[in-house]
């Protein structure tokens, strides 16, 4: 009876000493590493918490949130079995484009003067136009032309 506790004791062992962590679990460990030494510098250098204050955090999702939609619309392009690496510089360009036209008068510098002072969606309504404007010309292009979905962006 003893001997059959002994390899039951044994076998628990084993089977506690070969099982690794999982890859999600280390990067989960890793990340509230981070975020705890994050943590005491900001009440060592700031005497105040680094994560939970509003204002930081209001600025972390308002920045996360750009990349959030890019990654939506690459997730398609790749599910699809493509790549796309125009996304970003898209994104970029349209970005540009629609805040040129969402300047006020006061500005001294406004890139078209004559066109301050505009509705706020008129600015937004040039940005989408240009998104989908350089989105058709990459769809064209792979659709009509057979290159692969990664070259586009070169032109």
């Amino acid at each position: 009876m003893a001997n059959q506790a002994q390899a039951v004791s044994d076998s628990a062992a084993e089977m506690l000493q070969k099982r690794p962590r999982s890859h999600e679990l280390n990067a989960l460990l890793g990340l509230v590493g981070i975020a705890l030494i994050f943590e005491i510098l900001g009440w060592i250098f700031q005497g105040q918490s680094f994560l939970f204050n509003t204002q930081r955090l209001s600025i972390m999702i308002l920045q996360v949130s750009v990349v959030g939609i890019i990654a939506i619309g690459v997730t398609q392009v790749i599910i699809t079995g493509g790549i796309d690496l125009s996304s970003g510089s898209v994104v970029g360009a349209t970005a540009m484009i629609a805040m040129s036209f969402a300047q006020v008068s006061t500005y001294p510098r406004a890139v078209y003067p004559e066109l301050t002072d505009l509705p706020v969606i008129i600015p937004i309504l040039i940005g989408l136009a240009c998104g989908i404007v350089a989105g058709m010309i990459n769809g064209l292009l792979i659709a009509f032309t057979k290159i692969p979905p990664s070259s586009p962006h070169w032109a």
